[in-house]
């Protein structure tokens, strides 16, 4: 590039463009790359603080920022992800659908160490909608070596995905409300709403909704009726807490093949259970679901719905973060509730 006095630029044009920053009312494009200096423009240029643009003249060797944020881009979007072209040379990607952001976090900490290259992305496993910003893309300086870049490109090649959005999957679902207040119809039922509502969200198919009295047998029938009709997730509520007559953790401990973990170190939902039937999965939802906005609850469904398996180690990692602040206003999953390293 070559440096010129804003006074001796006119006729010429931007090789980049230039931002106009009021503090708390407007940042943003003032001028466009490619626009032709005018003569009214010198003033407004030094009012920003510019008293010499550049030129763009090629070199062998070097990248202009524009094309360099896009061939970065190119390297870490994966399946499911869209970029724009670069303004004020910073390209953003963006989801091509709803569901869940994956990221490489270890390939994207040594692509953000390769010097002049900058790549701030939303945490993994972030849940998304449709034309949701994920991650830009972005180089220091006006111009960069270009082997900086191919050594991005290299690293992508090499290693998994970078990025991505995986799909939510329809998934089959029974719910099984236990409890002999509600059985018996002492106490009306608040917990189906609330599941119907939560599963909508993903598209999920709700077969069924069975109330089991506080019997062992009848919980584990309603757990067999729905894995035999072919359901994936198998909800269960009520009698989640370790008193003697909640029986519905004895009841997926029995009709497990595999238990996860009973009792999760995140707030609320400390007593929320996950078991596998074969290649069914039975979640134990405690009460904490129905006083509560956001619980464990909305941090495990999204990873059911990509298909994700679960192991204890999952859920252990999720003390850092796990506890919510229960705010007057929730604002999740725009906050760090579940967002563990």
């Amino acid at each position: 590039m070559r440096k010129i006095r804003v006074e001796d630029a006119v006729g010429l044009k931007l090789c980049h463009d230039i931002t106009k920053v009021i503090p708390g009312e407007f940042k943003g494009r003032a001028f466009k790359k490619g626009h032709l200096i005018q003569p009214e423009d010198i003033e407004q240029l030094k009012n920003i603080g510019k008293e010499h643009i550049y030129i763009w003249e090629d070199k062998p060797g070097e990248l202009h920022e524009d094309e360099a944020a896009v061939r970065i881009a190119e390297a870490i979007a994966g399946p499911n992800i869209v970029f724009d072209t670069p303004v004020e040379g910073k390209t953003i990607l963006s989801a091509a659908i709803k569901g869940v952001f994956r990221l490489n976090s270890d390939l994207l900490r040594q692509l953000n160490s390769i010097d002049q290259v900058t790549i701030p992305t939303i945490p993994d496993f972030y849940r998304v909608e449709r034309g949701q910003r994920v991650a830009t893309a972005r180089v220091v300086p006006l111009v960069i070596r270009e082997e900086k870049i191919k050594a991005v490109e290299e690293l992508c090649k090499e290693g998994d995905v970078v990025c991505q959005i995986k799909p939510y999957q329809k998934l089959k679902v029974g719910f099984i409300i236990t409890g002999n207040e509600v059985y018996h119809g002492r106490v009306e039922d608040q917990f189906k709403p609330v599941l119907r509502r939560k599963m909508k969200y993903f598209g999920a198919e709700i077969l069924d909704a069975t109330y089991c009295p506080d019997d062992l047998r009848e919980i584990e029938k309603a757990i067999h009726k729905y894995k035999a009709a072919g359901a994936q997730l198998i909800v269960l509520t009520g009698g989640m807490s370790v008193d003697p007559d909640d029986l519905t953790p004895g009841a997926i401990r029995n009709t497990a093949t595999e238990l996860v973990t009973y009792g999760v170190p995140v707030q609320p939902g400390n007593m929320f259970m996950m078991a596998y039937l074969n290649d069914s999965l039975m979640i134990g939802v405690p009460g904490a679901a129905l006083y509560y906005r956001t619980t464990i609850l909305d941090l495990v469904l999204p990873k059911i719905f990509i298909g994700e398996r679960f192991t204890k180690g999952d859920f252990a990692a999720m003390g850092e973060g796990g506890l919510c602040m229960t705010c007057a206003k929730c604002t999740y999953p725009i906050c760090y509730f579940g967002r563990s390293r």
